[in-house]
């Protein structure tokens, strides 16, 4: 009898693929020769970078730049790359390689990894994709290898250049200045912060976006961007102004953080801690030493995160505008939620509302057994599990503190973060069946 290999959906194999590049991670990680000092690093340990890595997170267990030898660094630099441009987008660079046929499963299994709503165009949009990540971190590389060479050696500020462009551009978060300090040295840089947060915000708004506006050069006269690019352009820089102001004017008498600085920090760096909750992770500013209310702020901007098809987490710039277009149509007393004069399916706003709920429950359940669990405070811990949710990676300072259950909770909100929590319910619950008939319409009081 022969037998026959199980087949699985395109949302199963995304979270089997992502959780297989994590095992490799883990165990390359395990490595004497990646770590400092020629010993194996424990199994949870290796596990939690992986994760963090591969899901763009920047949460770390371990200094990244003090405790991992180059070869360790390079494997994080990997795992931030595929994690970043998902492991279908390299499978397909590898296709394209060596000419192999894009065949019309691996083109749902991209469809799905995209966000997109349909097939066509996709391996078109994949190309794009590979071309402006490649472009844009190599420029960015250069520039941060200029900028610190008037600081190290050549020939490391090339290898510093080009960490940090893959690191900034994939919203991961990972450094490598040691000491747990992130880029707090450059809090009034002008170049670096410049780079970092365009670096930021190019990976935060998708390769949609980023398409439809390169989609500019090619044909000015009828240039028009979508609406989906839109409402992530206009949603996203509400956001960072409205995050900088905040920011300004809590920490503007905060000893620990803005006081001390002069114009220009205080404002690169109300600037900066804006731009990094867009699932960045870098900060320019000791997150610890915030106010309890910017911290909470942040929390929210973290909750969320980047935009679909981007290497961000979170529920989504286009999520968040669509609840509130949503409240606001229901106070004004219509029926239809309108965006730029157009009309948003039913559909989509029922997605929106479950991404949403999803999320807070998931949140809120993870940070109630951290609370339990967990030598913290309340406050650390609902930043810490919305930070690994969003593929964040911004701390409070108990990461490397966190219980081994604690670890692997955290390591597993990362993943359902990258992923999205829709995907994984998907992968894991049943197939879809369509109903054969309707239910009598119901009325309840609502308010």
């Amino acid at each position: 009898m022969r037998y026959r290999l199980p087949k699985f959906s395109p949302p199963q194999i995304l979270v089997l693929g992502f959780a297989a590049i994590i095992m490799l991670g883990t165990l390359l990680l395990m490595l004497p020769i990646s770590n400092v000092g020629g010993k194996s690093l424990e199994f949870i340990n290796a596990l939690f970078t992986a994760t963090s890595a591969t899901c763009v997170t920047g949460l770390v267990v371990r200094d990244t730049g003090l405790d991992f030898t180059t070869f360790g660094q390079v494997v994080i630099m990997v795992l931030i790359q595929v994690g970043g441009l998902g492991f279908m987008t390299m499978a397909t660079l590898f296709s394209m390689v060596f000419k192999r046929k894009i065949s019309l499963k691996d083109r749902l299994l991209l469809q799905e990894a995209m966000n997109q709503n349909t097939m066509e165009g996709i391996v078109r949009l994949i190309r794009k994709v590979l071309t402006y990540s490649i472009v844009i971190e190599l420029c960015a590389a250069v520039i941060y290898s200029i900028r610190w060479a008037f600081d190290m050696p050549l020939g490391r500020a090339v290898y510093y250049g080009l960490f940090h462009a893959v690191s900034m551009f994939n919203n991961a978060g990972f450094d490598l200045f040691g000491g747990y300090r992130s880029l707090t040295m450059f809090v009034d840089d002008p170049v670096v912060n410049l780079v970092t947060m365009f670096l930021i915000v190019s990976g935060g708004i998708g390769f949609i976006v980023i398409s439809d506006l390169a989609g500019f050069r090619k044909n000015r006269k009828k240039w028009k961007l979508s609406l989906h690019s839109k409402v992530v352009l206009s949603m996203t820089a509400a956001l960072i102004v409205l995050g900088t102001i905040v920011i300004f004017i809590f920490e503007f008498t905060n000893s620990k953080t803005l006081e001390p600085l002069g114009w220009g920090g205080k404002i690169w760096g109300s600037l900066f801690q804006s731009v990094t909750p867009r699932t960045a992770g870098a900060n320019t500013l000791d997150i610890g030493s915030l106010r309890q209310a910017t911290q909470f702020f942040i929390i929210i901007l973290m909750f969320i995160g980047a935009s679909p098809g981007s290497t961000g987490g979170g529920i989504k710039t286009t999520t968040f505008t669509i609840l509130v277009g949503a409240v606001l149509s229901m106070i004004r007393g219509r029926e239809e939620v309108v965006l730029y004069r157009y009309r948003l399916a039913q559909e989509r706003i029922h997605k929106a509302i479950t991404v949403t709920m999803f999320a807070l429950f998931f949140i809120i359940a993870v940070t109630m057994v951290l609370t339990a669990t967990e030598d913290a405070s309340f406050l650390s811990i609902l930043f810490e599990t919305t930070s690994a949710f969003g593929t964040v990676g911004l701390s409070m300072g108990i990461t490397g503190k966190l219980t081994v259950l604690g670890k692997v909770l955290i390591s597993l909100t990362m993943f359902a973060g990258r992923l999205g929590l829709l995907t994984m319910a998907y992968a894991l619950g049943p197939k879809k069946e369509k109903e054969l008939y309707r239910h009598p319409e119901g009325k309840m009081i609502i308010g």
